[in-house]
């Protein structure tokens, strides 16, 4: 790891779109996104599946075997993950992240675009795709993002209001709050 990262962002002074393509660039270098589900008891659910974009939407293939194929199906809802290496971060706790809030839709087998979507899974992850493709308890859902936020340092986060409209904007406010029953803000 380098050396301390600043935590004095207050000549910080962004350039949205530069940012925006930062953070494509950033999602890019990825195989995998890390899944937040919620099951029907309300208990969070912690997960991963390899994915593919494709025009703007995120592709999980995934088994009914898993919890979180069913928290998926059964809510129509997931917060995705993308976090840098902790190899590759100046610090721990500076390390970027890009997080989307998500409508979850199942592609049904027979549905146009479905076998056009798993070709390119097969070409991206190889051969063991052929194989899961066969078996009846996988499913293939659409994570289309609707917001999402992307973190890159102290004092350096951004909110993405409109996920296809590239709208983005950087959150200025302190994060302070107050701790009930302390004297000390957080």
């Amino acid at each position: 790891m380098s050396s301390e990262p600043s935590t004095d962002a207050s000549s910080f002074s962004p350039d949205l779109d530069a940012i925006y393509e930062e953070l494509q660039l950033f999602r890019a270098g990825f195989s995998t996104l890390a899944m937040a589900t919620r099951g029907p008891d309300g208990e969070p659910e912690a997960s991963y599946a390899p994915y593919l974009e494709v025009d703007g939407d995120l592709y999980v293939f995934v088994s009914a075997l898993s919890t979180h194929t069913a928290n998926l199906i059964e809510t129509g809802r997931v917060s995705v993950l993308f976090i840098e290496d902790e190899a590759a971060a100046a610090h721990p706790f500076v390390r970027r992240r890009l997080t989307f809030q998500c409508r979850v839709d199942e592609i049904a087998r027979d549905r146009d675009g479905y076998e056009g979507v798993l070709d390119l899974f097969e070409t991206r992850f190889g051969g063991l795709v052929k194989t899961l493709r066969t078996l009846a308890d996988f499913h293939l859902l659409r994570l289309h993002p609707e917001r999402g936020r992307y973190v890159k340092g102290f004092g350096k986060a951004f909110a993405i209001d409109d996920v296809e409209l590239a709208r983005i904007r950087y959150i200025r406010e302190s994060g302070r709050r107050v701790v009930p029953g302390g004297d000390s803000a957080v």
